[in-house]
């Protein structure tokens, strides 16, 4: 187990050392504090000096990253080794990015081909939607794209798309239905026209109740404005690893874009499931997208653990995830384009490591993933940020932003990064007995309402941050920025030794609630159920009406 590790052990040693001190001390002995804690790769700069660790706390969590292999188990995953051990299958979404022409086989075939073939079909298919080959049925040109499916075939693609907004100029607008509440599928068909909408039903298995509905209910929508049960035909695109499934909806063969099952569904936007970022911003930046995701791999892959962004990330999470016990993680992006990001990381970090048992099956004596949360911009500071400053949980946060913004609105980004800058310095310091007593004193307050106001005012600091930046917000450093995020998962996931790429709580609840649709469409109710699941679908029964 991992708690019997040598290197876990130094760690909990070296955690009763090193706890009480403050980071005000660590700055302060050490000048060169910044320069020895940041490193940069794949244009992302990473300062990761305010962090509650020393050259020594660093040493042993790279040890502990050696006794758990992973080395070896980061060449099995780039190498197509069936990593996911429980549905025996790689996980691969590396391959969907690669620019080498090196194979990588998977059951003695070389899935690059596979990969190659897809990209020439996103970029065929969307060059046609572009000069109107491809049309509606009544040959109208497609004006409007909405993508149906939910978690990794929704999260990833409307992250880009966000992103990709400044320039997008492929002239189609992109909409997403993910929720099967009927109000998100009404507020989107509302604004759009039938005889111009083209719609992606993106799901790998194409069973996934929530799309499907909405499926049916758009597929219903078209054929009822053009007054045909078959207009429906033209509108409509899938991408789904069970093509036949496809065309049995009715999807046309020359419509479907096949993905496959060593792409796990939140590691998949840089698959076809990627075709509405295609269809928005145009090939290039899709390409430029994988290219930066692509780079970030290779560094991932080669650099030296000690100057690897993504391990460092990983070890600072473990770091405090097992040790200082915080049982979450905020993610705090400064840049309007990035407000879906920290949805996308609680997907991409809880799916994957929410796990309380090994690879073998044991149950885990330590603490695996955190509660993954966050908010873009400024208005965060005027709501949560004073339970991350004075709360009595230690919440360690990722604060990210571009250095240059695309809107040049007066000083709008620079007062953003004022911000920025400006918050992880107050997390980090804090503010002493000394320091409020003399900021109240200069304020001409008496003795009496000094010492009433004077420890609502004190911070403790000390509270950790890792911030990101770089030069500009565009498809080559998000995808740098998303795949390092992917590969901080693995790392973590390897050091617990958990498997990141299965997700069978997922599972239970579609299971669950396919029986249990078919109980709140009829009459009877199974006595499986526990009394409560009884007693709530007797009173939709008698209330949905």
């Amino acid at each position: 187990m991992l708690t019997e590790k040598p290197a876990w052990k130094d760690l909990q040693k070296h955690f009763d050392e090193v706890e009480s001190l403050h980071m005000r001390d660590l700055f302060a002995s050490d000048k060169r504090r910044f320069e020895t804690f940041s490193l940069e790769a794949c244009g992302l700069f990473f300062d990761f000096s305010k962090n509650r660790i020393t050259h020594e706390t660093l040493r042993l969590l790279l040890s502990l990253a050696e006794e758990c292999d992973l080395d070896d188990k980061r060449q099995a995953m780039f190498s197509g080794e069936p990593i996911n051990n429980t549905e025996n299958c790689p996980a691969l979404h590396t391959a969907l990015r690669s620019d080498s022409r090196k194979p990588v086989w998977v059951n003695g075939h070389d899935v690059m081909i596979d990969v190659r073939e897809m990209l020439n079909g996103m970029r065929e298919f969307s060059s046609a939607i572009f000069a109107g080959e491809i049309t509606g049925s009544t040959g109208e040109v497609f004006t409007d794209v909405v993508n149906i499916g939910i978690g990794g075939s929704f999260l990833g693609a409307a992250v880009v798309c966000d992103v990709l907004m400044p320039c997008a100029g492929t002239g189609l607008k992109v909409h997403f239905i993910s929720d099967v509440d009927s109000k998100e599928v009404i507020d989107v068909l509302d604004m759009l026209n039938p005889q111009t909408t083209l719609f992606i039903i993106s799901s790998k298995t194409f069973t996934t109740q929530e799309t499907m509905t909405n499926a049916v209910t758009a597929r219903q929508w078209i054929n009822t404005a053009h007054g045909s049960d078959s207009a429906w035909i033209n509108h409509f695109v899938a991408v789904t690893a069970y093509t036949q499934r496809a065309r049995t909806f009715g999807i046309r063969q020359d419509y479907i874009f096949r993905i496959w099952d060593w792409v796990g569904g939140r590691y998949s936007l840089w698959s076809a499931t990627g075709l509405p970022i295609v269809l928005y911003a145009g090939m290039e930046q899709f390409e430029q997208l994988l290219a930066g995701a692509s780079e970030m791999d290779y560094h991932f892959l080669h650099a030296l653990p000690e100057k690897n962004m993504p391990v460092i990330m990983a070890l600072l999470g473990i770091w405090y995830i097992d040790f200082f016990a915080a049982g979450a993680q905020a993610v705090l992006p400064y840049d309007k384009r990035l407000a879906r990001l920290p949805s996308y990381l609680q997907q991409l970090e809880m799916e994957s490591n929410g796990k309380h048992t090994t690879r073998q099956g044991q149950v885990v004596d330590y603490d695996t993933v955190p509660v993954i949360w966050g908010q873009s911009g400024t208005n965060g500071q005027h709501a949560f940020y004073q339970f991350i400053h004075q709360g009595t949980q230690l919440i360690p946060a990722d604060f990210i932003a571009p250095m240059r913004s695309p809107y040049g609105i007066g000083e709008h980004h620079t007062v953003l990064l004022t911000h920025f800058f400006a918050q992880t310095e107050a997390l980090m310091k804090g503010r002493t007995v000394e320091e409020v007593r003399l900021v109240l004193k200069s304020m001409n307050l008496d003795k009496v309402d000094i010492e009433k106001l004077l420890w609502h005012k004190v911070f403790t600091g000390n509270r950790p941050t890792n911030t990101i930046v770089f030069p500009e917000l565009n498809a080559r450093t998000l995808g740098s920025l998303l795949a390092c995020y992917e590969h901080k998962v693995f790392v973590q996931g390897a050091i617990w030794d958990i498997n990141s790429f299965d997700q069978w709580g997922v599972e239970l609840g579609k299971m669950l609630a396919k029986d249990i649709l078919s109980e709140l469409r009829g009459t009877d109710i199974s006595d499986h159920h526990d009394a409560s699941t009884q007693g709530l679908i007797r009173y939709y029964k008698r209330h949905a009406s």
